[in-house]
């Protein structure tokens, strides 16, 4: 069985194809058969003038029409997809919708940052790690963060925040947005446990390649401290060339390590590890669970 997940975020959209296959242990594997990313980057329209432009919106449909044409060579049978932040806070992104809709046949859904939240924790990584940590999921995105927290076997705790990485360079984050951050943090990540974090989204996980640390292994908070202070001390164009980056991830790639090492230091984590999952995944996790269940 072909599943596909489209995911259309603030700084990039990503079309995740995935075969399902019964393993000879009757276990469920999940083969990736392609990952495209295109960069779209609404979030520097949305944020700023509170709508997707106009050139933006014909590159949003080109993309949608690339990604309609791979799965039907792909032959896949069931396909979700999603927006994100920069969507939701568009006015005019039920127009969009709509225009995906006619033009390709995909049923775009704009979900909130709950519901992100709740995707992001399908990956159910958590679950199989030792029961003796709490663990925070930390995805940023370029419109929001969202933060899962996950102790003594149970989902404690999930919440989207307008903290984001296109946020932060078009300066729409303000102390009380962090203090509000901070404020939530300390009051619902309680546990008798020490805790973990699980890091997701495109910066951490360019981060984890630049480090060359082993799969598997953590990031420490003071590597995190040690790219951020290495990475702002260069122009974009140097990050691009130094570090063998793309131009639409050198700029976001500072802010992202902000409010990752922000959330770290104020949650007493000093690890946080990197599986390189992403809400792509989660949409992938939750499609195959409808398709069992019968629901679509």
């Amino acid at each position: 069985m072909k599943l596909a997940a489209i995911d259309i975020g603030s700084n990039a959209a990503r079309l995740l194809i995935v075969e399902v296959e019964e393993g000879p242990q009757g276990d469920i594997q999940f083969n990736k058969q392609n990952l495209v990313r295109v960069p779209l980057r609404l979030g520097f329209d949305v944020f700023e003038k509170g709508e997707i432009s106009k050139q933006r919106v014909g590159m949003i449909l080109q993309t949608m029409k690339a990604y309609n044409h791979l799965l039907n060579v792909y032959e896949v049978e069931y396909v979700k997809a999603c927006a994100t932040s920069a969507m939701r806070d568009a006015k005019n992104s039920n127009d969009i919708v709509r225009k995906i809709k006619l033009e390709t046949g995909i049923d775009l859904k704009i979900i909130s940052g709950d519901d992100e939240a709740s995707l992001i924790y399908e990956n159910h990584i958590a679950e199989n790690l030792d029961k003796e940590h709490s663990y925070l999921y930390i995805d940023v995105g370029g419109g929001s963060t969202e933060l899962t927290f996950f102790a003594d076997g149970k989902l404690r705790y999930k919440e989207s925040f307008n903290i984001g990485t296109i946020r932060l360079l078009k300066e729409q984050v303000t102390e009380k947005h962090w203090d509000e951050l901070r404020d939530h943090l300390k009051n619902n990540t309680k546990s008798r446990w020490p805790m973990i974090a699980i890091g997701s989204g495109g910066n951490i996980n360019k981060v984890f390649s630049l480090s060359k640390k082993k799969e598997g292994k953590p990031l420490s908070l003071q590597l995190l401290k040690d790219y951020y202070k290495e990475l702002s001390s260069v122009s974009i164009q140097e990050r691009v060339h130094m570090y063998k980056l793309r131009q639409d991830r050198a700029d976001v790639i500072v802010p992202a390590l902000q409010i990752y090492i922000n959330i770290m230091r104020w949650t007493d984590i000093d690890e946080i590890y990197v599986p390189k999952i992403g809400l792509a995944d989660g949409l992938i996790q939750r499609l195959y669970e409808e398709v069992i269940q019968g629901q679509l």
